[in-house]
């Protein structure tokens, strides 16, 4: 399968606790989260297929993430290694990070 282009970045659809990346031929990355309390989600997966990693997809995906968590005013603790990475390297973050 060819790289996707990146001006097809498809679209990110809710799905239970998370949100999954699709594009026309299906499912190509997903992020889920665990409830901790009712303040807080805890992101415990990230996931691209290979072929369509190194696009940003797993980024667009955590951007979701955090979208949501504004929106419903929670927290969140990146508990997988991905999204622990992504929030020490962008301080974007900091608003909806929980640590302590």
């Amino acid at each position: 399968m060819e790289p996707m282009d990146q001006t097809d970045v498809g679209r990110i659809d809710r799905q239970g606790n998370g949100f999954v990346l699709r594009i026309d031929t299906g499912p190509i990355g997903e992020i889920t989260y665990m409830p901790d309390g009712e303040d807080t989600w805890i992101v415990d997966h990230t996931f691209v297929s290979p072929e369509h990693r190194g696009g940003n997809m797993a980024r667009r995906l955590l951007d979701r993430v955090v979208e949501e968590a504004r929106v419903e005013g929670k927290q969140i603790i990146p508990a997988c290694s991905y999204a622990l990475l992504q929030f020490k390297r962008n301080p974007e973050y900091a608003d909806v990070w929980k640590q302590s």
